[in-house]
């Protein structure tokens, strides 16, 4: 049996992560259902629909269904996520070394970010390490800062998370809901 990126990347680590995840990044799969959109308040707000247009995600508050495939080759790991019937928001992520010291390089249009993955509770939790734009390094600290992962629920819903904030300014804005695979 071929190992994918995410298997290969994890190694004897991949047995740390849920059964449930496991089994979608080694097999790829749909995962849809609500999830929320949320901004902060005054300019937080206003920076953080600008950040939001221009990675995909809708500038309005509330919720609308999130349709993400995923599936993984020898190379890469892709995630193409789809919110409402419009708007999509496509990363690759290319792993470098191995767990538990590697990374993963994820591009999101113009963004580039080297990613490490804590699996603590069989979670996959992503910690920003390195930050490019256009091409251009950016230190972290000038970032906003995001906090996103994934896990499994008791009912073995896909939880889905993401927040992005800013130092003095708080929260931006965040989306996040739980999912159920297509059948």
């Amino acid at each position: 049996m071929r190992m994918h990126a995410v298997e290969r990347w994890f190694g004897d680590g991949f047995d740390t992560l849920h059964p449930a995840l496991r089994e979608l990044h080694r097999r790829g799969g749909t995962l849809r259902g609500p999830v929320t959109i949320e901004f902060g308040h005054g300019l937080a707000g206003r920076i953080g629909r600008r950040f939001a247009q221009r990675m995909g995600v809708p500038v309005e508050p509330g919720e609308t269904m999130l349709r993400v495939d995923i599936r993984s080759d020898g190379d890469v790991l892709h995630w193409d996520r789809l919110f409402g019937a419009s708007q999509t928001m496509t990363s690759r992520f290319v792993p470098v070394g191995a767990w538990p010291r590697g990374h993963w390089l994820e591009t999101t249009g113009p963004l580039r970010l080297a990613l490490s993955v804590d699996t603590t509770y069989g979670d996959w939790r992503w910690h920003p390490r390195a930050a490019w734009l256009h091409g251009v390094r950016i230190p972290l600290a000038l970032l906003p800062r995001v906090q996103a992962g994934k896990r499994i629920d008791a009912r073995d819903g896909y939880v889905f998370d993401v927040a992005v904030t800013l130092p003095w300014f708080g929260l931006l804005f965040r989306y996040g809901g739980v999912l159920a695979p297509d059948a």
